[in-house]
């Protein structure tokens, strides 16, 4: 139950991370949001050391590197994912393959089901598709190259998942302060090399500093969630991401949030349930 809530608060906190940093993106470009927002979230990492402690032993260096160079390739594929479209059939495309890739790792590793994991885990996995489905899903058709880009994207962000669960248990914040330091120097360089294509805004200091601090705490709370229970069912309820964004945007920027969505918010209610039972 503790690795349900706290997989549970991952995906809040990611959902809300999504939602901050998109709107700093659409203030300044992306990769100057991007670089406030890693160091936001690298200080917070750093802060909670002396609180959960940090073990940086050659196992937890490795695997938290590895971490942060999948962040850094997630990110990269995403956004150029995105760019391409439609967005409202790769984004689920994404959230899908990030789901079922940890699943199937959990279940390599030898993790087993009860009856009801059984049935929570595929209602979870259709939750993640309709939650991230906007309104005209089926509008237009996505090219090869965009569906390649999209399924890379989903497996760049499970790898980034199966990693930190790879780190030693007793390594603390180790993984995260390592593979936030990795990303952001990926992220750092790609900013240098690209500076002359950032345009001359100014990113929103506050917004994509919160960001950072969100995408931290997330990443935190799926680390110890993955920690304290099956990766298989803490993987599927951290890719509900997308409903935080979902509601985010309609509070806030009252998009419309459609029928298909509001099912989708059912079904992962009802999952969520289901998985509580195991």
């Amino acid at each position: 139950m503790l690795a349900l809530l706290l997989a549970l608060g991952s995906s809040l906190a990611y959902g809300c991370a999504d939602f901050l940093g998109g709107l700093g993106a659409r203030k300044a470009h992306v990769l100057r949001t991007v670089l406030v927002a890693a160091p936001a979230s690298l200080a917070v990492e750093l802060l909670l050391w002396p609180v959960l402690g940090a073990s940086f032993t050659w196992a937890s260096v490795a695997w938290g590197a590895a971490s942060g160079v999948a962040s850094a390739a997630a990110f990269a594929l995403l956004y150029k994912t995105l760019a391409i479209g439609p967005m409202n059939v790769l984004s689920p495309l994404t959230a899908l393959v990030s789901a079922a890739l940890p699943v199937a790792v959990g279940l390599l590793q030898g993790e087993r089901l009860g009856a009801a994991a059984l049935a929570g885990l595929p209602l979870a996995l259709v939750a993640v598709i309709l939650v991230s489905a906007g309104h005209g899903a089926r509008s237009s058709r996505p090219s090869r190259t965009a569906l390649l880009l999209a399924f890379g994207a989903g497996a760049a962000i499970a790898l980034q998942l199966v990693f930190l669960h790879q780190a030693p248990s007793d390594s603390g914040v180790a993984p995260l302060i390592i593979g936030r330091g990795v990303s952001s120097a990926v992220t750092l360089a790609a900013a240098a090399a690209m500076r002359r294509r950032l345009g001359p805004e100014r990113p929103a200091y506050a917004i994509s500093a919160t960001a950072g601090v969100l995408d931290s705490l997330a990443n935190l709370l799926f680390l110890l969630a993955a920690r304290s229970g099956d990766l298989t069912v803490v993987a599927v309820i951290t890719a509900l991401y997308p409903a935080g964004t979902v509601l985010l945007a309609r509070g806030v920027l009252g998009e419309r949030v459609h029928r298909g969505q509001l099912v989708g918010l059912g079904t992962a209610a009802v999952a969520v349930g289901l998985l509580a039972l195991t």
